[in-house]
């Protein structure tokens, strides 16, 4: 299914990309020249997307050679190279930005991820990514966030029922909201895990008193809530800490017990990782 939706992600991308033709490439290369490139890392992270790149450069020329140094997950400093990359000229200018564009932004959020994974060392709390994506881009986004070290929150609105605010209230209630998410589950048959979202220890104590969900989302808790909604669930549901959490905050809200933290700005606010596609003069 995934390689499916990489496959048609690179067709409809190679299109946007090349509409016509690479009229700039097929101008001044011929045809027939060969040559090779390198990938040059020029900023400290946490390399991802070598397995979309080598997708992309088959479909765009099954005749160019791949070389790898480096695997997906490597952490990498300036000056080193990823990869190498032999075949058609016109073939490796046709790639280039394309490939530099899903590198540098897998790699930054697997950057990304890294930087908050590492602030949890020696704690059992793990980080999630939210759906907070680029549209089309979601399913490489989520692996950019496993390849750093996090874990993957639901893909969409249809593998994870994840009751929020709006839904609560729309439907009256975190009572009538969970009731009747429990009827729409055995109605259609649909064995899905069910969160809710507390804004308040209140809500806390009444999702305790409802039942019928798997985790408690503590949205907006402060660290002293946190603690305390923690102590109250008592290991009876899964709980998830989410809402104005970043690195400066993040070990403090983990070491209140939580077992999840999840962070928009995994995949919502990432400065891409700087690398390059340069010819290698043969």
């Amino acid at each position: 299914m995934e390689d499916r939706i990489l496959r048609e992600f690179i067709l409809k991308s190679l299109a946007e990309d090349l509409g016509d033709g690479d009229h700039t490439s097929l101008a001044c290369i011929p045809p027939d020249a060969r040559g090779k490139a390198k990938l040059l890392i020029k900023e400290k992270g946490v390399l991802a997307g070598i397995r979309v790149a080598a997708e992309l450069f088959s479909t765009i020329d099954k005749t160019l050679q791949l070389d790898l140094v480096l695997e997906d997950g490597t952490p990498v400093i300036p000056g080193e190279v990823a990869f190498y990359l032999s075949g058609k000229q016109q073939s490796i200018l046709k790639s280039e930005r394309l490939v530099l564009n899903i590198m540098q932004r897998m790699s930054g959020i697997a950057t990304s991820t890294n930087e908050y994974v590492t602030q949890l060392n020696g704690l059992r709390t793990r980080i999630l990514d939210t759906r907070k994506t680029t549209p089309g881009f979601r399913f490489l986004e989520k692996e950019a966030v496993r390849i750093g070290g996090g874990i993957n929150h639901r893909m969409g609105l249809f593998d994870m029922i994840l009751i929020k605010d709006n839904h609560i209230d729309y439907a009256g209630g975190i009572e009538n909201s969970i009731r009747k998410t429990g009827e729409y589950l055995r109605i259609n048959k649909l064995k899905l895990k069910v969160e809710i979202e507390a804004r308040s220890l209140q809500d806390v104590r009444t999702i305790i008193s409802t039942g019928g969900i798997d985790r408690i989302m503590l949205d907006n808790f402060s660290i002293e809530e946190t603690k305390f909604a923690v102590k109250e669930i008592s290991g009876r549901f899964e709980t998830e800490s989410s809402g104005g959490i970043d690195l400066t905050n993040i070990r403090a809200y983990a070491e209140c017990g939580v077992d999840f933290i999840s962070a928009g700005a995994l995949t919502h606010h990432v400065k891409s990782l700087d690398m390059s596609l340069k010819a290698v003069q043969q």
